[in-house]
């Protein structure tokens, strides 16, 4: 045996739990935006929220910060459960990429919404990643 066999022995675990540490993250990621976006069409199309178009009640974005937080722990959840190590590290990994995405959604959509609002969707990004984690048992 050579040493780029031993290379490749070694290094063929680490890439591939590199892959399912990137895949628990997408996963638990694709599972926040998936339901909150599915969420948030039903809610338009029941009418609870109003069309695309027109601003939403103070109350109707507490609404939606509600299940947000909600689908947050989930989805860190996901991350956490399919994790092949460190679960926790994997929940807040997500929750810090939440932060990055919640901080361009807010400079992006700042008039759009109460500044409350998007403050929040950022400031919860970590406690659910915490709760997420919790649940998992990390």
């Amino acid at each position: 045996m050579n040493n780029i066999d031993t290379l490749q022995e070694v290094a063929a675990p680490s890439s591939r739990r590199l892959g399912r540490s990137v895949g628990a993250v997408l996963a638990g990621l694709f599972t926040i935006f998936a339901v909150t976006t599915a969420t948030d069409v039903v809610l338009h199309l029941a009418g609870v929220f109003p069309p695309m178009n027109e601003r939403m009640s103070d109350a109707l974005f507490l609404l939606a910060a509600a299940y947000r937080t909600v689908y947050g722990i989930a989805g860190c959840y996901v991350a956490a459960r399919l994790a092949p190590s460190r679960p926790a590290r994997h929940a807040f990994v997500l929750g810090a990429v939440g932060v990055v995405i919640s901080t361009a959604g807010a400079i992006v959509m700042w008039n759009a919404g109460p500044a409350w609002y998007s403050l929040a969707v950022i400031a919860m990004s970590m406690p659910c990643a915490w709760a997420g984690a919790r649940l998992v048992g990390a």
